[in-house]
């Protein structure tokens, strides 16, 4: 088996990260958004959780309510300093989980598997750690996360230098994010996006931001040092076309194969035929 495209540097992702822990809650808006959502999800689900692994949430399981379910949490993350300094907690990579077989009832990622250079394989993993029946929800971050300020250091780069470095990470489309969870064995699977726009008057402050969540570029290639200049004719693109960036927090879920789970129909067994059921809607 070919062994998948080392993309990311997670060393250098884990530095990153622990750079950024100390102040990491004046920049967590949309880890804090992802987690609210999961915390919605969890509350709809009705059922215990006696014991979940939370990827990247850190100081954020705080936002837990008794209606999630959840009666004991475990958190790691690549960095430590980004875990809480309560509760049970551990240093571990999404690629290298720790978790025995069938050990968890939840499994959830924060915003961390758009980094993984192996997704389905991490996604295997914790699907291979979920209890059969576990629930497995992930937020990562999808394609068009960063789309303006990529095009803009393109721009500037090529104007100033006559070429350009990837500045910016690629990102998953939610359609490739759907069919990791199919192949990583999860039944049930669903990948739904949330699109959010940041209004930035000075663009420095995106800049500012992506520094302090610890998502500056983590890519395994090198790229030339970035210019001073290169970088204010970036910024003024950026403002020209509207200092608008977008995010996309693309949602994962899924469960572990159990036998009492809902099957899909075999194609040909249906009683009613879509001819016929278009007619008694009309």
């Amino acid at each position: 088996m070919t062994a998948p495209p080392q993309i990311f540097d997670r060393p250098l992702y884990a530095r990153r990260r622990a750079r950024a822990a100390t102040g990491f809650a004046a920049f967590d808006f949309l880890h804090r958004r992802a987690m609210e959502d999961v915390v919605d999800r969890l509350e709809s689900v009705n059922r215990r959780f006696p014991l979940a692994a939370f990827d990247g949430a850190g100081a954020l399981t705080a936002m837990l309510t008794p209606d999630c379910g959840v009666d004991e949490a475990v958190c790691f993350d690549l960095a430590p300093t980004r875990l809480s300094a309560t509760g049970l907690r551990l240093a571990a990579d999404a690629e290298a989980l720790p978790f025995r077989p069938e050990s968890l009832d939840l499994f959830v990622s924060i915003l961390t598997l758009h980094t993984a250079n192996d997704l389905v394989g991490a996604l295997a993993q914790a699907r291979m750690a979920l209890k059969p029946d576990g629930l497995f929800i992930a937020a990562a971050f999808g394609e068009e996360t960063l789309s303006a300020l990529r095009a803009s250091f393109y721009r500037a780069e090529a104007e100033i230098t006559g070429g350009a470095s990837a500045r910016i990470a690629p990102f998953a489309g939610v359609k490739d994010y759907g069919a990791a969870l199919q192949r990583a064995g999860f039944a049930l699977p669903v990948a739904d996006i949330d699109k959010v726009s940041v209004k930035y008057d000075d663009p420095l402050k995106l800049l500012k931001d992506l520094r302090g969540m610890g998502e500056t570029r983590a890519l395994k290639t090198k790229a030339a040092p970035l210019r001073r200049d290169v970088i204010l004719r970036a910024m003024a693109l950026f403002a020209e076309t509207g200092g608008t960036e977008r995010f996309e927090i693309v949602y994962l879920t899924g469960w572990a194969p159990h036998q009492s789970q809902q099957k899909p129909l075999k194609p040909g067994s249906a009683q009613v035929s879509l001819k016929d059921a278009i007619k008694g809607a009309s």
